[in-house]
């Protein structure tokens, strides 16, 4: 490194910034700035000396202390699906280990055994936290696994409206109807009421958007009279105290998994996870890992 670089982490000799700039047709890189206002430019920064890391680490923790977020002092209902959960220290060192994270679109089963066990074990362990018997490794997030999830039942069914209860969060509401736009598909808003033998689903979100709980049962009981299929999107954490949606007899159950151990990540992406029971068909979108090979049934990634 020349002796004219101005400091080590910038490697530019005098002599390269001449060439640059005769290159670019200006004296110097002062003329660079010459339609920013003088009053606006920045002379020296007076910054305090350097600081060891621990000191360093400690006065931008006061800082940051200063700021009002969720989980200093106050609580948050901010979000809209979005939600700071507490993620055990565990998660991060068992998804960093080598052997779980091999190539990431397994289309070669013999180099991919690493992501192909973790999706499994995975699928397996939604199949029993939600109640049902077949799972998908995983969409998007919950809005589009509750989107396709509404599309499957209109394939299952052969109906073309689709019934959402107001317990919905608004911007999955959202994606439903975008996905259901394309095919021409009818979207109803209903607290229950009003299903007919037209539609082909009635989807309901336990809890609530709002954090309610609603009446999962008897939503149900309607909607098998209707002879639609019954389509739950839940919080897989609070399955560790509601019923499960396949002990209430949903027929197709959603997820989004962001609860599990993703951070809030500037909204997502996340993961969608999809479930149906055994006796819907065909069988649920996207991409599956089984013990015996990978699939991709139904309409997949595009």
């Amino acid at each position: 490194m020349s002796a004219s670089s101005p400091h080590p982490y910038i490697p530019n000799t005098d002599e390269d910034r001449r060439a640059m700039l005769d290159r670019i047709g200006v004296r110097s890189v002062d003329e660079l700035f010459a339609d920013i206002p003088a009053k606006f430019r920045i002379d020296g920064l007076d910054l305090p000396s350097a600081l060891p890391e621990l000191d360093l680490t400690r006065e931008m923790s006061e800082l940051a202390s200063q700021n009002t977020v969720a989980g200093n002092g106050v609580a948050s209902f901010l979000g809209g699906g979005a939600y700071r959960h507490f993620i055990p220290s565990t998660v991060g060192h068992i998804i960093s280990r080598s052997e779980y994270y091999t190539a990431y679109t397994p289309y070669q089963p013999e180099i991919s055994q690493g992501t192909l066990q973790t999706m499994f074990e995975l699928q397996s362990m939604v199949c029993e936290l939600i109640g049902m018997e077949v799972a998908n490794a995983g969409m998007y997030d919950g809005a589009s696994a509750l989107a396709e999830a509404c599309l499957m039942a209109c394939r299952v069914s052969g109906r073309h409206r689709i019934a959402v209860h107001t317990s919905v969060n608004p911007a999955w509401l959202a994606a439903v109807r975008l996905y259901a736009r394309g095919p021409g598909i009818t979207v109803d808003i209903t607290d229950g009421g009003g299903l007919t033998d037209e539609h082909a689903c009635l989807a309901v979100q336990q809890p609530a958007f709002l954090g309610d709980l609603i009446d999962v049962w008897t939503l149900g009981e309607a909607t098998r009279a209707a002879g639609a299929l019954y389509i739950a999107a839940v919080d897989p954490v609070s399955l560790g105290m509601l019923t499960p949606p396949g002990e209430y007899g949903a027929d197709i159950a959603v997820a989004e998994g962001q609860s599990l151990g993703w951070s809030v990540n500037f909204g997502g992406p996340w993961l969608g996870s999809s479930t149906s029971a055994a006796s819907v068909r065909p069988p649920i979108s996207a991409r599956a890992s089984s013990s015996w090979g990978w699939q991709l049934p139904c309409t997949c990634r595009r």
